[in-house]
Protein backbone atom coordinates (compact mmCIF):
# COMPACT_ATOMS: atom_id res chain seq x y z
CA UNK A 1 0.00 0.00 0.00
CA UNK A 2 1.08 3.39 -1.19
CA UNK A 3 2.77 5.45 2.42
CA UNK A 4 -0.43 8.46 1.78
CA UNK A 5 -2.86 5.48 1.56
CA UNK A 6 -1.55 4.09 4.98
CA UNK A 7 -0.97 7.53 6.37
CA UNK A 8 -4.95 8.35 5.73
CA UNK A 9 -6.11 4.98 7.08
CA UNK A 10 -4.15 5.53 10.38
CA UNK A 11 -5.54 9.12 10.21
CA UNK A 12 -9.30 7.86 9.86
CA UNK A 13 -8.46 5.06 12.33
CA UNK A 14 -7.71 7.82 15.25
CA UNK A 15 -11.09 9.23 14.29
CA UNK A 16 -13.33 6.22 14.66
CA UNK A 17 -11.57 5.97 17.99
CA UNK A 18 -12.38 9.10 18.98
CA UNK A 19 -8.60 10.29 18.99
CA UNK A 20 -9.21 13.20 16.77
CA UNK A 21 -12.66 14.86 16.18
CA UNK A 22 -13.25 17.68 13.53
CA UNK A 23 -11.69 20.81 14.83
CA UNK A 24 -8.55 19.06 16.77
CA UNK A 25 -5.21 19.87 16.07
CA UNK A 26 -2.52 17.04 14.97
CA UNK A 27 -0.09 16.01 17.24
CA UNK A 28 3.12 17.53 16.57
CA UNK A 29 4.44 15.83 13.26
CA UNK A 30 7.95 13.83 14.82
CA UNK A 31 5.40 12.64 17.33
CA UNK A 32 2.43 11.70 14.77
CA UNK A 33 5.21 10.41 12.45
CA UNK A 34 6.61 8.47 14.90
CA UNK A 35 3.45 6.83 15.75
CA UNK A 36 2.07 6.12 12.39
CA UNK A 37 5.68 4.32 11.37
CA UNK A 38 6.30 7.12 8.53
CA UNK A 39 9.02 9.18 7.89
CA UNK A 40 8.28 12.90 8.32
CA UNK A 41 8.44 14.01 5.01
CA UNK A 42 6.16 10.96 3.87
CA UNK A 43 3.81 12.39 6.63
CA UNK A 44 3.73 15.55 5.11
CA UNK A 45 3.30 14.72 1.56
CA UNK A 46 -0.41 12.62 3.29
CA UNK A 47 -1.42 15.73 4.71
CA UNK A 48 -0.74 17.57 1.90
CA UNK A 49 -3.17 15.22 -0.07
CA UNK A 50 -5.50 15.28 2.68
CA UNK A 51 -5.46 19.18 2.92
CA UNK A 52 -6.45 19.37 -0.67
CA UNK A 53 -9.23 17.05 0.17
CA UNK A 54 -10.23 19.14 2.93
CA UNK A 55 -9.98 16.70 5.52
CA UNK A 56 -7.16 18.72 7.38
CA UNK A 57 -6.48 22.76 7.68
CA UNK A 58 -3.01 23.32 7.67
CA UNK A 59 -2.61 26.95 9.37
CA UNK A 60 0.97 28.05 8.68
CA UNK A 61 2.65 28.87 12.01
CA UNK A 62 -0.44 27.25 14.18
CA UNK A 63 -0.46 23.49 13.45
CA UNK A 64 -2.87 20.84 11.44
CA UNK A 65 -6.34 20.92 12.26
CA UNK A 66 -9.02 18.20 11.60
CA UNK A 67 -11.54 20.69 9.78
CA UNK A 68 -15.06 21.15 10.94
CA UNK A 69 -16.52 18.66 8.78
CA UNK A 70 -19.62 16.90 9.71
CA UNK A 71 -18.01 13.35 11.15
CA UNK A 72 -19.55 11.48 8.42
CA UNK A 73 -18.68 13.84 5.69
CA UNK A 74 -14.98 13.73 7.42
CA UNK A 75 -14.66 9.75 7.35
CA UNK A 76 -16.71 9.79 3.69
CA UNK A 77 -13.99 12.36 2.14
CA UNK A 78 -10.67 9.70 3.39
CA UNK A 79 -12.52 6.60 2.30
CA UNK A 80 -13.05 7.50 -1.08
CA UNK A 81 -9.53 7.69 -1.69
CA UNK A 82 -9.27 4.29 0.21
CA UNK A 83 -12.40 2.80 -1.41
CA UNK A 84 -11.24 3.70 -4.99
CA UNK A 85 -7.97 1.77 -4.31
CA UNK A 86 -10.22 -1.71 -4.02
CA UNK A 87 -12.12 -1.42 -7.03
CA UNK A 88 -10.16 -3.24 -9.86
CA UNK A 89 -13.18 -2.24 -12.35
CA UNK A 90 -11.73 1.47 -12.77
CA UNK A 91 -8.78 -0.29 -14.84
CA UNK A 92 -11.33 -1.62 -17.07
CA UNK A 93 -13.18 1.74 -17.62
CA UNK A 94 -9.75 3.11 -18.45
CA UNK A 95 -9.19 -0.04 -20.73
CA UNK A 96 -11.74 1.32 -22.61
CA UNK A 97 -11.37 5.09 -22.93
CA UNK A 98 -7.36 3.76 -24.00
CA UNK A 99 -9.49 2.23 -27.03
CA UNK A 100 -12.14 5.06 -27.52
CA UNK A 101 -10.41 8.10 -26.94
CA UNK A 102 -8.28 8.22 -29.31
CA UNK A 103 -9.92 6.80 -32.14
CA UNK A 104 -11.74 9.76 -31.41
CA UNK A 105 -9.01 12.30 -31.28
CA UNK A 106 -8.11 10.93 -34.53
CA UNK A 107 -11.54 11.56 -35.63
CA UNK A 108 -11.54 14.62 -34.59
CA UNK A 109 -8.63 16.47 -36.02
CA UNK A 110 -10.54 14.93 -40.17
CA UNK A 111 -13.91 16.63 -39.15
CA UNK A 112 -13.64 19.24 -36.58
CA UNK A 113 -14.85 22.39 -37.86
CA UNK A 114 -13.15 26.13 -37.32
CA UNK A 115 -16.16 26.70 -34.50
CA UNK A 116 -14.93 23.26 -32.74
CA UNK A 117 -11.87 23.96 -32.78
CA UNK A 118 -12.00 27.52 -31.50
CA UNK A 119 -14.01 25.64 -28.75
CA UNK A 120 -11.37 23.49 -27.82
CA UNK A 121 -8.83 26.61 -27.79
CA UNK A 122 -10.91 28.42 -25.10
CA UNK A 123 -11.17 25.49 -23.13
CA UNK A 124 -7.11 24.94 -22.70
CA UNK A 125 -6.70 28.69 -22.30
CA UNK A 126 -9.00 28.67 -19.35
CA UNK A 127 -7.00 26.91 -17.29
CA UNK A 128 -3.20 27.67 -15.99
CA UNK A 129 -0.56 25.78 -14.30
CA UNK A 130 -1.98 27.74 -11.25
CA UNK A 131 -4.72 25.56 -10.89
CA UNK A 132 -6.44 23.69 -8.32
CA UNK A 133 -6.73 19.93 -8.75
CA UNK A 134 -10.80 20.43 -8.70
CA UNK A 135 -10.01 22.49 -11.44
CA UNK A 136 -8.35 20.61 -13.35
CA UNK A 137 -10.22 17.60 -13.62
CA UNK A 138 -13.02 19.50 -14.83
CA UNK A 139 -11.34 21.05 -17.10
CA UNK A 140 -10.06 17.28 -17.70
CA UNK A 141 -13.68 16.38 -18.41
CA UNK A 142 -14.60 19.57 -20.74
CA UNK A 143 -11.61 18.92 -22.69
CA UNK A 144 -12.52 15.25 -23.80
CA UNK A 145 -15.96 15.81 -24.09
CA UNK A 146 -15.21 18.86 -26.71
CA UNK A 147 -12.59 16.44 -28.43
CA UNK A 148 -15.49 13.48 -28.82
CA UNK A 149 -18.17 15.89 -29.81
CA UNK A 150 -15.70 17.09 -32.56
CA UNK A 151 -16.07 13.95 -34.56
CA UNK A 152 -19.88 14.54 -35.40
CA UNK A 153 -20.73 11.35 -33.74
CA UNK A 154 -23.37 11.70 -30.88
CA UNK A 155 -23.46 8.21 -29.86
CA UNK A 156 -19.68 8.29 -29.43
CA UNK A 157 -19.35 11.07 -27.71
CA UNK A 158 -21.88 9.95 -25.37
CA UNK A 159 -20.18 6.73 -24.26
CA UNK A 160 -17.02 8.73 -24.11
CA UNK A 161 -18.75 11.11 -21.47
CA UNK A 162 -20.14 8.14 -19.25
CA UNK A 163 -16.78 6.33 -19.25
CA UNK A 164 -14.68 9.51 -18.67
CA UNK A 165 -16.91 10.37 -15.46
CA UNK A 166 -16.22 7.29 -14.08
CA UNK A 167 -12.89 8.10 -13.78
CA UNK A 168 -13.24 11.23 -11.98
CA UNK A 169 -11.75 10.21 -8.68
CA UNK A 170 -9.06 8.33 -9.93
CA UNK A 171 -7.85 11.32 -11.79
CA UNK A 172 -8.39 13.66 -8.39
CA UNK A 173 -6.05 11.09 -6.39
CA UNK A 174 -3.63 11.41 -9.14
CA UNK A 175 -3.77 15.05 -9.19
CA UNK A 176 -3.24 15.32 -5.44
CA UNK A 177 -0.19 12.43 -5.24
CA UNK A 178 1.48 12.62 -8.03
CA UNK A 179 4.53 15.49 -9.00
CA UNK A 180 3.17 17.90 -11.41
CA UNK A 181 0.15 16.17 -12.51
CA UNK A 182 -0.84 19.31 -13.25
CA UNK A 183 1.77 20.91 -15.50
CA UNK A 184 1.93 17.80 -17.28
CA UNK A 185 -1.42 17.48 -18.33
CA UNK A 186 -1.96 20.75 -19.47
CA UNK A 187 1.06 19.98 -21.83
CA UNK A 188 -0.75 17.21 -23.35
CA UNK A 189 -3.82 18.84 -23.45
CA UNK A 190 -1.87 21.39 -25.96
CA UNK A 191 -0.16 18.42 -27.55
CA UNK A 192 -3.29 16.80 -28.62
CA UNK A 193 -5.22 20.28 -29.72
CA UNK A 194 -2.74 21.02 -31.42
CA UNK A 195 -2.42 17.74 -33.40
CA UNK A 196 -5.97 17.76 -34.45
CA UNK A 197 -5.85 21.68 -35.28
CA UNK A 198 -3.29 20.66 -37.69
CA UNK A 199 -5.26 17.67 -38.98
CA UNK A 200 -2.95 15.22 -38.28
CA UNK A 201 -4.92 12.41 -37.29
CA UNK A 202 -2.47 9.90 -36.26
CA UNK A 203 -0.39 12.20 -34.07
CA UNK A 204 -3.47 12.94 -32.08
CA UNK A 205 -4.49 9.62 -31.74
CA UNK A 206 -0.59 8.61 -30.82
CA UNK A 207 -1.15 11.34 -28.31
CA UNK A 208 -4.13 10.60 -26.56
CA UNK A 209 -3.00 6.92 -26.05
CA UNK A 210 0.00 8.16 -23.91
CA UNK A 211 -2.67 10.57 -21.85
CA UNK A 212 -5.12 8.44 -21.19
CA UNK A 213 -2.65 5.62 -20.48
CA UNK A 214 -0.31 7.38 -18.14
CA UNK A 215 -3.63 7.79 -15.83
CA UNK A 216 -4.14 4.04 -16.06
CA UNK A 217 -0.47 3.16 -15.44
CA UNK A 218 -0.14 5.03 -12.54
CA UNK A 219 -3.37 3.73 -11.20
CA UNK A 220 -1.66 0.16 -11.51
CA UNK A 221 1.29 0.87 -9.52
CA UNK A 222 -0.75 2.68 -6.49
CA UNK A 223 -3.05 -0.78 -6.69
Amino acid sequence: MAVTDQAILSIKAMILAGELAPGDRLPPEKELSERLGLSRSSLREAVKALEVIRVLDVRRGDGTYVTSLEPRLLLEAMSFVVDLHDDQSILEIFDVRRILEPAAAAQAARRATPEQLDHLRAIVAAVDHAADVESLVEHDLEFHRGIAQSTGNSYLASLIDSLSSHTVRARIWRGITQENAVGRTLQEHHAILDAIAAGDAELAEALTVVHVGGVAQWLREAL
